[in-house]
């Protein structure tokens, strides 16, 4: 794994060793170090053998947690490193499940809330919309910014709804048609914009000014009515059509930029969207 970002995690004022790996765009987090926490424990020879025994008995379960793990090198309290345990977020609340401890309760809690809240939305998807206009609003964003970030996702989706009818597979395909549509319009692929805008796991379209927001939808809509006209097939002609339609944005984006006389595409995000907002107000 290239890229990797060191950094420590603190539980409840306990150390857990994590580490970025920018390649896969996702936190690795020290298995020994959450059980540490989790069982109360400070001896790290009864830690360790817990963890053994705890994944001979996920493995009878027929749980995939154990195999799914991962190994890295991080510093242990002596200062070396040494080949660590690890496992990602989803990983690691899979280990919470799995663990009897009063500190586990809260993610059990939590985990459960989660999940009726997601069936309640698979019934009325509008639940799942309200929900997220009231966190844009916790988060701070403005009015205006979240009117535009929920139109973005009803854009997303008829444009998703087009790649589906043309044989595009969710996932990887998807990723790539997205990013050759990020390239063609901002000059950017995903990855890049994100480095640009210093996010890791967070959501680009979260970090977007209104300006890249109505790009990034102009680039989608383009798309999706150039897809429902052609009627391509398969990843290559659909490919096609995502340059098509998010050339329609880069010459918009071109013309923003030579009226104003500054880029269009921002490396501000949403920890400085109070800034954003300021800016966008004085361009008035």
């Amino acid at each position: 794994m290239n890229e990797l970002k060191k950094s420590i995690k603190l539980f409840e004022s306990r150390q857990v060793r994590a580490e970025w790996d920018g390649e896969n765009e996702k936190w690795w987090f020290s298995v020994l170090d959450i059980i540490t926490i989790l069982t109360d424990q400070t001896d790290y020879t009864k830690t360790r053998n817990y963890w053994k025994w705890l994944k001979n008995k996920l493995a009878a379960e027929g749980s995939q947690l154990v195999s799914n793990t991962n190994q890295l090198k991080m510093t242990a309290a002596d200062g070396k490193k040494y080949l660590t345990d690890v496992a990602d977020t989803e990983q690691i609340l899979r280990l919470v499940q799995s663990i009897p401890s009063k500190k586990a309760e809260p993610f059990k809690l939590w985990l459960a809330q989660v999940g009726n809240e997601r069936i309640d939305e698979t019934v009325d998807p509008e639940l799942s919309i309200n929900r997220a206009i009231q966190n844009y609003r916790r988060l701070g964003y403005s009015e205006s910014w979240i009117n535009q970030r929920i139109k973005s996702i009803e854009v997303r989706k008829a444009l998703t709804d087009e790649w589906d009818k043309s044989g595009v597979q969710q996932g990887e395909e998807y990723a790539v048609l997205t990013d050759l549509m990020s390239k063609t319009w901002s000059g950017l692929t995903t990855r890049e914009y994100k480095s640009l805008k210093g996010l890791k796991k967070e959501n680009l379209r979260d970090n977007m000014t209104n300006t890249e927001l109505v790009l990034n939808m102009l680039a989608e809509v383009a798309a999706t009515d150039i897809s429902i006209a052609r009627q391509p097939a398969g990843l290559a002609e659909s490919a096609e059509v995502a340059v098509e339609g998010a050339h329609a944005a880069k010459v918009a984006r071109e013309q923003i930029e030579k009226s104003t006389g500054k880029s269009a595409v921002s490396g501000l995000n949403a920890k400085n969207m109070k800034q954003i907002v300021s800016k966008e107000n004085q361009d008035i």
